[in-house]
């Protein structure tokens, strides 16, 4: 057994402590947690699994990682918090452990990574002996995994379109979804998430591994943006009022440009509520999905839809996310000390899982 650690219990770390613990290969051994309030909480209670793990959460990290786990689930944000987040993961790789996170964007696609976030981590392995692998959903499997598996179905390839569409009042995270986003803000405010070049540096990596495992060159990456205000204030059953005018659904791309023309597209579509901007795309059932689209020949159309936490569609995104990074947990183990993306680690199917009761 895996002796692995949970560090944070947001909305990404409830669904690793409930991955780990399903997992016949781990064993739940900490649970890491930056509230006080937290510190000494059972991990199936922050979990919400119904009933207790036997493990007590604690903030004390030099103690934690003096037990030297065999991997480590660094669950906290790094989308306000990069340099702390990094701090955290190089530790953690520097005790030996095998450590996945869906934190640091620049990392998805590990050779196009920046100098000051790729050396800190490969000096963590030479020093430590441990590994990293960054991935989730969208960025993550949504964009490419997926569209790459799918792709191999066709006999000719025109271009591949990864969507997310999503009602994002659904999203359990305000600060992100009014402030880096912009929901609720009257349509003057600029968000960061949407401020040019930023949507490049979240999902231009994916991009560039698409393209790499397709074998092209992009000759440029582009993008595009609209946004829409709500035409009527409206109430979410989450996340309260948002008033008419304000913005209320963001489009954008992120196009991988080659010999000219958008053949690798990274497609985001999100609302605050289903009445905003009704003419663009929806999913089936309002909530939320994730799509590709290969055209070619011949077209393939694949929509995936998750849910979890009382169906919450969000939730299921969070649950895939980390269900790709825990379930990679023993082969990362047995590989080779390094730094990975999603072209090095694979997809397995869930070996001793099927039918086993979930926590």
């Amino acid at each position: 057994m895996i002796s692995t650690v949970v560090w944070g219990t947001g909305n990404v770390g409830r669904a690793a402590i409930r991955a780990v613990e399903a997992h016949p290969a781990l064993n739940l051994a900490h649970v890491l947690v930056h509230d006080p309030g937290k510190v000494g909480r059972d991990a199936g209670d922050l979990a919400g699994t119904g009933r207790d793990l036997g493990v007590a959460a604690t903030d004390d990290i030099d103690a934690v990682l003096a037990t030297a786990p065999g991997a480590v689930v660094y669950a906290a944000s790094g989308d306000i918090r990069p340099d702390e987040a990094l701090a955290d993961i190089t530790r953690a790789v520097r005790t030996g452990a095998v450590v996945v996170t869906p934190a640091l964007y620049a990392l998805y696609d590990q050779r196009s990574a920046p100098p000051e976030l790729r050396d800190p981590v490969l000096a963590a392995v030479a020093d430590g002996g441990g590994s990293l692998f960054v991935s989730g959903v969208d960025p993550g499997w949504g964009n490419d995994v997926l569209p790459l598996m799918i792709s191999g179905l066709g006999s000719t390839v025109d271009a591949i379109r990864c969507q997310e569409i999503f009602d994002y009042s659904t999203y359990d995270q305000p600060d992100a979804v009014r402030d880096l986003i912009g929901m609720g803000h009257a349509m003057e405010y600029e968000p960061l998430m949407l401020a040019a070049s930023v949507p490049t540096m979240v999902w231009g990596g994916q991009l560039r591994l698409m393209a790499r495992a397709l074998g092209v060159e992009l000759d440029d990456i582009r993008e595009t943006m609209a946004r829409r205000p709500l035409e009527t204030t409206v109430t979410t059953r989450t996340m309260g009022e948002f008033a008419a005018g304000t913005q209320g659904a963001v489009r954008f791309e992120v196009q991988g440009i080659v010999e000219g023309e958008p053949r690798i597209v990274i497609e985001h579509i999100t609302r605050i509520h289903p009445s905003c901007a009704p003419d663009w795309p929806s999913p089936p059932d309002g909530a939320g999905a994730h799509r590709v689209i290969i055209e070619g020949r011949p077209r393939i159309e694949v929509t995936v839809e998750a849910t979890d936490e009382d169906e919450n569609r969000s939730a299921g995104g969070n649950a895939t996310a980390v269900g790709r990074l825990v379930n990679a947990i023993d082969w990362l183990v047995d590989a080779e000390p390094g730094l990975y993306d999603a072209l090095d680690v694979p997809l397995r199917p869930a070996a001793g899982r099927l039918g086993r009761k979930q926590p």
